[in-house]
């Protein structure tokens, strides 16, 4: 299985995938940094459950909206232009947030520009994807979107800079690595290369978008994605807050724990990639679905940290198969817009990282107990599990590695 991965990396133009993970890798740290940093921020803003929810989830729905018109604009304007000015904008929210964000309102302002950062999905996947043969694109994009580990970055090393230096700070020293990656990625990433989509001359933005939303598979794998990366965002955001109130964890320990059992649903996303390629995406998705449902079940035995972590790590693991395997049905169906494809559906899993944090801290104010969210997750996920089965039933459902492009 390890001697053909390697093989099947090597097989594509190896230095842009690099440099898409790279800008997915940075990216994620900084979309989630106002998550890393809850603790302390909440503390400081002496914030209700629900205030803390809506402080982690903001970022998350500023990203979720901009995934929709960068994925277009990708394909339409060029994956590598627009993912230099995404680092751009990254530069300046950090700024903001650097010498802004003193009050409740300014540092939703602040979570809402920090946004822009989770709008890389869109350029790192299609880049990924345009840059190997069909049949290891689910790896392809599965390491690309490894970045995702970037909550294990931030869930580790912020809470530990800003117990030395302040939050505000580490909102300054994170343009460092942005700023270096922008450099990295101009030089990695050849758009010659990757920008070979031949819809792209004759195709405007408005009707790549129009394309991808008239297709009702899309909308289907919309939903499917805000379930698997909406849970895995969703609460890596929020675990921090989770483990400190739930178990009275200073913000170091509760980050740690956090950066622990994010760490699963970021490397297990290449392997679903890569499970999918070689056995099909539909029939690993029931599965997923109906153990994520289970493991959420017994949530209302999180009596000891220990138990809570377990689950919870079962639960990302997962979350974070689930969305390799996604990405592996869409690279099949929508090959000829990846970009669009990867906006819209990414800014479904955006949406579902908003919904949940905000979720979880409502029903904590109203029922008291942390259960109920993850409950509530767990109900999400057997609704899933039964629409996966009764599209793969379906007489009118397409295999997707019977289509290239819609």
């Amino acid at each position: 299985m390890v001697k053909e991965g390697w093989q099947a990396l090597r097989s594509g133009h190896w230095p842009s995938l690099l440099g898409a993970w790279l800008h997915f890798e940075v990216s994620f740290v900084v979309w989630l940094l106002i998550g890393a940093l809850s603790i302390p921020i909440s503390e400081e803003l002496g914030l209700s459950g629900f205030k803390k929810g809506l402080l982690v989830g903001i970022p998350l729905l500023g990203g979720s909206l901009l995934r929709i018109v960068v994925g277009p604009l990708g394909d339409w304007a060029g994956a590598k232009t627009v993912g230099l000015a995404i680092l751009a904008l990254e530069a300046f929210a950090l700024l903001l947030g650097w010498q802004w964000g003193g009050s409740f309102g300014e540092i939703l302002i602040v979570g809402l520009f920090l946004g822009i950062a989770g709008a890389s999905f869109a350029i790192a996947l299609p880049l990924a994807s345009q840059a190997y043969p069909p049949a290891h694109q689910g790896l392809a994009m599965g390491v690309a979107a490894v970045g995702n580990s970037g909550v294990l970055l931030a869930s580790f090393f912020a809470p530990r800079l800003a117990a030395i230096f302040g939050w505000h700070q580490v909102f300054a020293l994170m343009l460092l690595p942005v700023l270096g990656t922008a450099g990295l990625f101009f030089w990695l990433v050849q758009p010659i290369e990757l920008d070979k989509n031949p819809k792209k001359p004759s195709q405007g933005y408005l009707s790549l978008l129009s394309q991808g939303i008239k297709q009702k598979s899309m909308l289907w794998l919309c939903g499917l994605y805000g379930v698997t990366f909406g849970g895995f965002v969703g609460l890596s955001s929020y675990l921090p807050i989770y483990f400190h109130d739930q178990f009275h964890l200073d913000m170091v320990t509760a980050g740690s724990f956090t950066a622990l059992v994010a760490l699963a649903g970021s490397v297990a996303r290449p392997i679903g990639g890569f499970l999918a390629d070689r056995f099909g995406g539909l029939v690993l998705l029931q599965g997923i679905f109906v153990i994520v449902m289970l493991l959420c079940l017994v949530s209302g035995q999180f009596h000891t940290i220990a138990f809570a972590v377990v689950i919870v790590f079962g639960i990302m693991l997962c979350l974070g198969l689930g969305n390799g395997v996604v990405f592996q049905v869409v690279s099949c169906r929508f090959q000829g817009i990846m970009g669009t494809a990867s906006g819209l559906i990414g800014a479904a899993g955006g949406l579902g990282g908003f919904l949940l944090p905000a979720g979880f801290g409502w029903l904590k104010d109203l029922t008291g107990t942390f259960s109920s969210g993850f409950l509530t997750l767990g109900c999400v996920s057997a609704f899933a599990a039964i629409s996966v089965m009764i599209v793969q039933r379906s007489t009118r459902f397409i295999p997707p590695k019977a289509v290239s492009e819609t």
